[in-house]
């Protein structure tokens, strides 16, 4: 079975094309749930008005579907709670964009 760290990695592959980082160092990644039956990844995204929210999460679940075993379903859901604010980026993105 696959692990949280693989998933993360994998994750990391997805890019926010606005800020050009990856989701998992953005804070965007609230949780990742691994079963016999599913692969389910919950996130948010900067704000609920993001142009490419859409984008970034079919990202998300091409990669997530690459991580599938047999019989197990890929799912992304997207929530606005608790909201995203950039305390949620990795200390060293804080630092790369000057947040510190």
């Amino acid at each position: 079975m696959v692990t949280e760290q693989q998933v993360r990695d994998a994750l990391c592959r997805v890019l926010d094309p606005e800020v050009g980082e990856n989701i998992i160092e953005l804070g965007l990644v609230y949780g990742i749930e691994i079963s016999a039956q599913r692969l389910a990844v919950t996130m948010t995204m900067t704000s609920p008005s993001c142009p490419m929210g859409d984008w970034i999460r079919q990202q998300v679940e091409t990669e997530i579907k690459t991580l599938c075993r047999d019989g197990q379903r890929a799912e992304v859901e997207l929530v606005w709670q608790p909201a995203w604010g950039p305390e949620r980026m990795s200390p060293a993105l804080r630092a790369r964009l000057g947040w510190e």
